[in-house]
């Protein structure tokens, strides 16, 4: 069966090792997702703060923006200028909240439109030996679980430190896809990235694409990388271990309703 009979859908996760310097950053994103759309995608990820790591946690501060900005005006360029449906990664929100920024990703459809957004609920904490991390000191958290219908399904929304969270993944019902824009630390990531980003796929039987910061940003940090996209098997079907570049597939809706009709574990729930 040729693909347009099978109705697939191509997505791509794009991985990045964002510097303090936002225009680098800019200049890499539009690249990589000009070239997730010559390579067929039609809906591309980015990953967290993929507009600038700072050299330390304050410095998002300078960057919030409101309605409107240059973060928000280079992603509704990019999905208009490639036609694909766009979910930009994370960018800071300003708040009322002094000293402190929301977590945000924005869905852009191919015309460049505002067509989701999602608040980070979860915010990451973790200290072990030099390594110290802490996002409520300069992150408010959201509260709200957010989804958006795409062209082949709904598309659940989720970031980083969420993942390991199952409550929230349930809470966004039946989807085809979800997807987990990250900067997971090299730690954490090693331990526990990729078991997590398949029990999600596996428990929730969609497809999970996670787009994620890969590798040393000049700030001294250390990111996991492995960007990749799982189906609802479990399998993974693209991974990419470090260093920019794209992760690639597509969602087969054949695929979603065979694993579904032949373990349908979603319909044996009862709690």
């Amino acid at each position: 069966m040729d693909e347009t009979k099978r109705n697939l859908f191509k997505v791509a996760g794009i991985q990045m090792v964002s510097t303090p310097q936002p225009a680098q950053n800019y200049a890499a994103a539009q690249r990589l997702v000009r070239e997730a759309a010559q390579q067929g995608a039609k809906l591309a990820l980015l990953p967290e703060y993929w507009p600038v790591m700072g050299l330390k946690d304050t410095d998002k501060l300078a960057l919030a923006e409101r309605d409107g900005g240059e973060i928000q005006a280079q992603m509704a360029a990019m999905a208009k200028d490639n036609a694909v449906w766009l979910i930009g990664g994370t960018l800071p929100l300003a708040t009322a909240d002094a000293g402190k920024v929301l977590n945000t990703t924005l869905v852009y459809n191919p015309q460049g439109e505002v067509a989701a957004r999602y608040d980070k609920i979860h915010l990451f904490s973790f200290t072990r030996g030099e390594e110290h991390f802490d996002e409520a000191r300069t992150i408010r958290q959201g509260a709200e679980v957010k989804t958006f219908d795409a062209p082949f399904g709904k598309v659940g929304l989720s970031i980083c430190y969420d993942l390991r969270f199952p409550e929230l993944y349930r809470a966004m019902g039946d989807c085809a896809l979800m997807v987990v824009p990250s900067a997971f630390t090299y730690t954490t990531g090693q331990a526990h990235w990729e078991l997590l980003l398949r029990a999600r796929a596996i428990e929730n039987q969609c497809y999970v694409l996670a787009a994620a910061q890969g590798g040393v940003h000049p700030n001294g940090r250390r990111t996991w990388g492995h960007s990749m996209l799982i189906d609802p098997w479990g399998e993974i079907l693209s991974v990419l271990p470090s260093g920019e570049g794209l992760v690639i597939g597509d969602i087969d809706p054949h695929r979603l309703q065979y694993v579904r009709e032949i373990l349908p574990a979603l319909q044996h729930r009862r709690l």
